[in-house]
Formats: structure tokens, sequence, C-alpha cells
């Protein structure tokens, strides 16, 4: 196609007029000029042209994504300011929009608008361009953060429920512009095909790093649960804004740690949900997936393998494998896909978001008696995992004080927290799942007693839960990490750490580095491998720590006879037990 030329013709008179278009007509001016940048000579030739036409139905070609920022810009090309000759918009704006909206047009599979080329009808600021977007950016800031201390960084976010493509519309966008910290990836598709698209953060996005703890958010499991879903898609939106405003604590987050986050596990049973709005919405509609399963109940119940072999002396409470009969069973896509991702990402913590009550719950989640409904079923992490939920609780604007309104519970003693099973028992739980399978522990975060609040409860609840948010993102730095290696200085990769005292071991990542949530204290710590010696260390760990202590081992090989004979160094048999009294600061 050939494109007009930037500047009409000298030959014709510039004349300037209302504007009078109606898909233009919320430009910050009001009086335009013919002919315009495009060389179109008049309102009429304007509103018979294919460039006007895609404008009007633009919104419902990208399903409300870019609105209204691609309408205007191409309203300021079709009708720009009225001065001496058409005054053109600035190219920062058009890059930026393009930028971000890019990826939209690909979506549909169509070519970027040619009258939106950033360098042919777009000049530069010393040109004396003007920016086309200016009052949108300044009532979205306004209406997002009239609250906010003039003080804060500001990052601008629409508090607004998003539909499925939205939602990744939104992901992708941010990762675009903050593609040196942050990308998008699947872990799979929904039982109707949706995405399971998850974004991450971290000062290396695509790979693990050696040291780097890894995080795990996830929210909307249950589809009509849908608070937790906004919240993360804002999170993200913070993290990428934060970071590139220079905010020191967000960018000490991302460089440190490795943050993954699924806003959204149960896309299919959120469309249900929304298409009966809040107000209409009840407590069921949307929870289960489009097989009619509940996600929660949906992983292999690895729980009560634990209760009947406890006894067992050498029985391992840790990385139980799946059994076999699972399989035979109805297993949900979206179950799948999160066991892969769970099973190929060393997390070491881990909160799932939902809703319906104001509370923070802790496995187990499955009663240890079977005839118990509510029975109090400790992990042997027990403390390390109250420590978690106490992190969230109480940084949390409400939900650890006592006189916070409650939605039927009464967690006043507890303050706001709770082991999954004295609240209620139920089998094949995501969190139990995390902690008997992998290393990670993850706790169950209920955002409240509505779970599809209004549109204005979003804001005030994004200022409730983001200090607690940021706040459990950073505990992930607690306890101890090292690396596991040879005494050729290679990592280990499987080797288990264990504690004294804690029947649950953690096993090494690929290159042999490990995390260990802990709470203060001694501890003796033992590094073990199949074919190597144990190695076994004393640690003291102070009761505030900004860091995780750092606690590397070096196992040696032992020769393993077939006939069970003794290495001649007879290390086989006696441990040997380094007394390291270690202070981390």
């Amino acid at each position: 196609m050939l494109c007009p030329p930037l500047n009409p013709p000298p030959s014709t008179a510039a004349v300037c007029s209302e504007i009078n278009l109606g898909y233009c007509n919320d430009l910050d001016y009001s009086r335009t000029i013919f002919p315009n940048i495009l060389g179109q000579q008049s309102r009429h030739e304007v509103e018979s042209g294919a460039e006007y036409l895609l404008l009007s139905v633009i919104h419902g070609l990208l399903n409300g994504e870019c609105s209204p920022d691609i309408r205007l810009l191409g309203c300021s090309v079709l009708a720009p300011r009225c001065q001496d000759l058409p005054s053109p918009s600035c190219r920062s704006a058009c890059e930026a929009v393009r930028k971000g909206c890019g990826h939209a047009f690909e979506g549909i599979d169509m070519a970027w608008p040619y009258f939106l080329d950033c360098d042919r009808f777009f000049a530069g600021e010393q040109e004396g361009c003007h920016d086309p977007l200016a009052p949108l950016r300044g009532t979205r800031q306004e209406v997002a953060f009239s609250n906010l201390s003039p003080d804060e960084p500001s990052t601008i976010i629409q508090f607004t429920y998003h539909s499925n493509s939205q939602m990744y519309s939104v992901l992708k966008r941010t990762a675009a512009k903050c593609s040196h910290i942050s990308r998008t990836y699947s872990i799979g598709r929904s039982t109707e095909g949706k995405d399971l698209l998850a974004i991450e953060f971290t000062d290396n996005p695509g790979g693990h790093e050696l040291l780097e703890p890894e995080i795990k958010l996830v929210g909307n499991m249950h589809g009509n649960e849908v608070l937790g879903r906004q919240l993360l898609l804002y999170l993200a939106q913070y993290l990428c804004s934060e970071y590139l405003l220079g905010n020191q604590r967000i960018q000490t987050l991302v460089n440190t740690t490795r943050i993954h986050i699924l806003a959204s596990m149960n896309p299919d049973g959120y469309e249900l949900a929304a298409a009966e709005g809040h107000e209409l919405n009840g407590w069921t509609v949307g929870r289960t997936n489009a097989q009619n399963l509940d996600l929660n109940r949906n992983f292999p119940d690895l729980t009560s393998i634990l209760y009947r072999n406890r006894r067992i002396k050498r029985f391992r409470t840790d990385h139980i494998p799946i059994p076999d009969s699972y399989w035979f069973g109805k297993v949900a896509s979206e179950t799948y896909a999160v066991m892969k991702w769970i099973r190929s990402v060393p997390f070491v913590q881990s909160a799932s978001l939902h809703g319906g009550e104001l509370v923070i719950s802790y496995p187990f989640d499955f009663s240890r008696h079977l005839h118990e409904e509510r029975m109090f079923s400790p992990t042997p992490d027990e403390q390390a995992f109250k420590q978690l939920a106490r992190t969230y609780a109480d940084s949390h604007a409400s939900m650890a004080d006592n006189n916070t309104e409650r939605c039927g519970a009464s967690f006043i003693r507890s303050g706001g927290i709770i082991n999954g099973a004295l609240w209620y028992s139920f089998p094949g739980g995501m969190s139990d799942f995390n902690y008997l399978h992998t290393n990670c522990l993850e706790i169950t975060v209920e955002l409240g007693c509505d779970k599809f609040p209004s549109e204005e409860e979003l804001y005030p609840e994004w200022l409730r839960n983001k200090e607690a948010l940021l706040s459990f993102m950073e505990s992930v730095h607690r306890g101890i990490k090292g690396v596991v290696k040879d005494e050729e200085g290679y990592g280990i990769k499987g080797a288990s750490i264990s504690v004294r005292g804690i029947r649950k071991d953690v096993t090494t990542a690929e290159e042999g580095d490990y995390w260990r949530l802990m709470n203060s204290g001694t501890h003796i710590i033992t590094a073990s491998a199949k074919g190597y010696s144990k190695v076994s260390k004393r640690i003291y760990l102070p009761a505030h720590m900004e860091k995780a202590g750092r606690v590397n081992f070096v196992l040696k090989k032992v020769f393993l006879c077939q006939d069970q004979c003794f290495q001649k160094y007879d290390i086989d048999v006696r441990v040997m037990i380094s007394e390291v009294l270690m202070s981390v600061s």
C-alpha cells in the first residue's frame, strides 16, 4: 500500500474547524486542521476512510485491549491540533503504545496500522510535538492513586476486572515493558484449551540461578474466587513499574529472587463466574473447572500414604512418589500442568490465593484421623509454616486484628492463622502435595468473605494486601542455603539436607544448591548423597535475619562393595561430623 505524504501539498490551503468526529471528540483540544497529516481534505473524507473505520471497531477487534490508547493515537493523526500546519503527535507516545499493544495485533494476525507508523507520521519532542495520551495518563494516575502519599513512587494501575484475554494482554504487556527482568511462559492449558500463562520476575529471566530462591504465587484455583487473580495482576504491574522507577526494595527483591506468578489456574471457571458478575455470583458457580472437578481436591492424596506408613522406621516423609493408582482417576488438565510445573522448578515457598474467609491456613489440610473432621494435624515443619503464615497475616491490614469482622469462623485466638485440618479436613489438596512431593512449603491465603467483590473494592483490597505480598516474598530469604559439592568442586544433584528433629528432608537442585526454611536457634544439619560420605554441621541462626545463612558441604566419594565390605577409611559407617559453630548475621 502506498502511504500518503506526511505534509499536505503546498498548494492546498490549510483550514481549521471544529472536531466533529464521533470517535475523536474526547481529544484534549477542540479544533483540528485540514488537510490532515494524511492529506485528507475534509471531515467527510476522514469519515469515509479505512483509517477512521478501523478506529471505530478497534475496541471490539482487540477485546477492549489498549483502549482508548490506540483510538486517541489514531485520532491525533486524523484530526491533528489546529496550528499553521498540522501539529504532529510525539513519536515517543506512538512507540510506547506500539511496544505495549503490538502483540495484541499479532494475536489476531493483523499488521500494525500503517497510519500509526511512528517514524513517518509522528515527530520528536524537539520538533514541537504534543502527547495525545497525556490527559489519559493524568486521569488514570489520579483515579488509581488519589489516596496515596505524594512521597510514594507512582505506579499507574487500572483497578478493574480483566477478562481472560485482557489478563493475557496485561501479563504480556508487563513482560514487554520490563523485558530485562521479566518474561511470560505457559505451563499448560485448561480443559477448554485456555492458556495457563505465568509471568516471572528476576534479574536473569528464563533460567535458574545458583543459590537464588524460587517462589510462586497462584491465584484463581477456584474460578469464582477472583480477588487473588486481580491482586496478582496488580502485583505483576507493580513489580515492573516500581523496578523501573528505582524503588530500592523492589529492585533488591527482584535481583535476589526468582518470582513466578500464575494469576489464574482456572480460567474456564472464571468465565462462568464472570458471566454472572459479582452481584449475582453464588458460592459455587465457577468454582470447579470445565470437567466439574474441584482442583483443590484433585491432587494425589500423599497425606494418606504418609499417615499409613509413618510408624515405619525408615519411611521417608518427603518426596513421596505419586502412586500409579492416581492416574486411573480423573486428573484435570490444570492439575497436571501445575504438577509438571512444581516438579520442574525448585520452588522454596508458595502461596495459593483463595476467598471466602479472612485467614491463613497451612498444612496439613487432611486430618491425621480419618473420622475427625477438625483435628490439629501438623507437619514436621509446623514452626516454619507458622512463621510463614504469621508473616502474611501480620503484614495484612486487618487479618491478624482480633477486632476484624470474620465470615463465620472464629480465628481470634490464633491471630488470623490456623492449621488447615483443624479448620476443616479434605484430601487431595495442592498445599499438602507441594510439601510431601517437593521441597516447597505452601500456605493458603483466604483473602476475605466476598469471593467476587465489586470493582470499587479492588483498590482498597490491593492496599490491604500489598505489604503482605511483598513481605511474604521477602521471607523466602530466611533459614539457610548452600551448595553441596564433591571433592572436585562439582555440584551434587539430589543430595539430601536433613535437620535433626525435623523428619522432612529437602534435596539439592540441578547444580547442587539448596534452600532450607528454618526458624532461629541451634540446629544440626546433615548433607548426604548415595555414594558419598555424610557430613554434619552445627549452626546457629539468630532471631532476626535479613538474609539466609550460607552453609556449604563437600562430600567425599566412598567405595561401595557388592558384598557390603567396609571401605578402608571406614567412613561409610562412621559419619563424619564437623562441629562448626556458625553465627549467621
